[in-house]
């Protein structure tokens, strides 16, 4: 087992852990859970040997073997199957060990190095590494492909196959799902089940926390609190303690008055079949949440849109994709994803885009949100449609050089005159003031944004989607840098949010919460989804296994 006992933990002055105690079972499945800068990576890096404790006693078996995704971006030269292989610590040894005693020509040797090769699973490591491969949403084609031609995210992929693929006693996950669609989120949940050692996974899905783990251990004031049970039973548990603790109760009530307009919505639609089923446990944690939501740092809201036109924007005969290359060939036409769509969107509806990895779901929000043009068709856009646009590159886009004040300067000058807000919020004393309400204030909004954590640049670019005063938001992973606390505080925005929504997400949690229907795009086309989001996992994982027996045909 792993013991922490009277463990002390530092980084510079600042105390992470201070004297706390905590045992870890074999077999447990533990998420690490608490609040951005408690010391979630500190921890981690204590388990795996490159901290140290600063006081106090920390033990781990000595035999056990261990396993996590290294953080750096591959750069090698290697296929996608061969760089997962390698991960096979224990194949790499007998692989090294074959070598040595067959230089050696000791017979007695090479029978044992022999034997120790099958016994690591020689004959089926490249299927075995495949299988990883082809489960976090690679195609076929795209097994031998060098590691080197894949994008950033793709290739910690690769990095997290690689260590599934090692044989570990203890594995260490800090955020595996962020570089992740719902089809691989979900085909990784049905691995981790399976998994046979102990688990520490640090993650801000709730859903996925929710289905892997069986325990959670909370860092918090600088102790380590242990719950039995996954993510929802902490959050039970320690609602039920602050409820008796906190003393601001007055506080915890403005909360609970905030959440009332997402509660009373959810009510008004139950008439709604499975999805209000869904509904009613989300009510239930709501309930629940309000006091861990008056504990949070962060809450924001968006401000009521200057209009709602209606519709908000029509597609007739639409096809979505991209463009020829400017060096193509002669005759080389566009790329088309997704075809023939006719549909509308409404004022006021809350619309998740779901689809299998590769499908076309960003390609449409691109395309509706004007960052590509219709391959063919049109689409008719309300008078006075204001579109919010948080792309899955939103971050990239932000200018690493210039700070939070900079590019709410910028955003005044590129926003028309007739519909900025009042000439006061738009000088410079009143944009600070705005960027306060999102935790940019004192030296933070002179800061360079390229120093900033992922999250920080989130929220900057949540900042200036809400100044805007959009009537349709785009959100197209939204989620990926943002802490639990901080997607409790955007669900309950978006559900007090009067316009309209367009959804992209792997937060089921999410999902859930704010999105009325599902448009399911699927084999070239677009249709309503009439299921929940369990009865869309089933059909990713009928999806992913009628793919792979489909290239096994072609394979054949």
């Amino acid at each position: 087992m792993i013991i922490l006992k009277n463990v002390t933990l530092r980084r510079g002055s600042k105390v992470l852990l201070d004297k706390t105690s905590v045992t870890l079972n074999p077999g447990e499945k533990v998420g690490l859970v608490g609040r951005n800068g408690a010391g979630k990576s500190s921890l981690f890096a204590v388990l795996n040997g490159t901290l140290h404790e600063d006081g106090g006693e920390f033990s781990i078996p000595s035999q056990w073997r261990m396993s996590q995704v290294a953080q750096d971006m591959p750069e090698t030269g290697q296929s996608a199957t061969d760089f997962v292989v390698e991960g096979d610590t224990l194949l790499l040894a007998a692989q090294t060990e074959v070598a040595a005693a067959e230089a050696s020509d000791d017979g007695m040797r090479m029978a044992h190095a022999y034997m120790a090769l099958h016994d690591a699973g020689a004959h089926d490591a490249p299927a075995r590494a495949q299988s990883l491969i082809l489960g976090l949403g690679f195609s076929v084609a795209e097994l031998d492909r060098p590691v080197n031609s894949f994008s950033g995210g793709w290739r910690m992929r690769l990095q997290l196959a690689r260590a599934l693929m090692c044989p570990s006693d203890l594995l260490l996950l800090d955020e595996p799902t962020n570089h992740l669609d719902l089809d691989a989120l979900v085909w990784l949940e049905a691995w981790l089940k399976n998994y046979a050692g102990t688990m520490v996974v640090i993650s801000h899905d709730r859903e996925f926390l929710d289905a892997v783990t069986n325990v959670t251990l909370h860092i918090d004031h600088s102790k380590l609190v242990r719950y039995g049970g996954n993510y929802s039973k902490f959050e039970d548990m320690r609602a039920e303690q602050m409820l008796l603790q906190q003393a601001a109760h007055a506080k915890q009530q403005e909360k609970v008055a905030h959440l009332q307009k997402f509660i009373d919505r959810f009510k008004a639609k139950a008439s709604k079949a499975k999805q209000a089923q869904s509904r009613v446990k989300a009510l239930e944690r709501m309930e629940k949440i309000a006091p861990i939501l008056a504990d949070a740092d962060f809450q924001f809201e968006f401000k009521e849109p200057f209009s709602l036109p209606n519709p908000m924007l029509s597609m007739s005969a639409a096809s979505f994709g991209y463009p020829a290359p400017s060096d193509a060939l002669a005759g080389t036409g566009p790329t088309v994803i997704v075809q023939n769509i006719n549909r509308s969107v409404l004022a006021g509806q809350r619309i998740g885009i779901l689809g299998a990895n590769g499908q076309g779901k960003s390609t449409l929000v691109k395309t509706i949100a004007g960052a590509l043009q219709p391959i063919g068709g049109e689409i008719i856009t309300g008078k006075g449609l204001n579109i919010g646009y948080f792309s899955q590159q939103e971050l990239d886009v932000l200018r690493p050089a210039d700070n939070p004040l900079d590019h709410m300067i910028r955003l005044v000058r590129d926003t028309p005159a007739s519909v900025r807000p009042s000439a006061m919020d738009c000088r410079e004393q009143g944009l600070r003031n705005f960027l306060g309400t999102f935790n940019f204030s004192g030296d933070m909004v002179k800061q360079s944004v390229g120093s900033m954590s992922g999250g920080e640049k989130a929220r900057l670019v949540l900042c200036m989607i809400v100044w805007q005063r959009p009537n349709l938001l785009l959100l197209d992973e939204p989620t990926n840098h943002l802490d639990l606390a901080t997607r409790e505080a955007l669900s309950v925005a978006l559900n007090e949010f009067e316009g309209s929504v367009m959804l992209v997400s792997h937060d089921r949690a999410l999902l859930r919460s704010v999105c009325d229907e599902f448009w399911l795009v699927s084999r070239g086309g677009m249709k309503d989804f009439d299921g929940d989001l369990d009865d869309y996992q089933v059909y990713l994982l009928d999806e992913a296994r009628r793919q792979r027996e489909s290239a096994s045909r072609k394979a054949a």
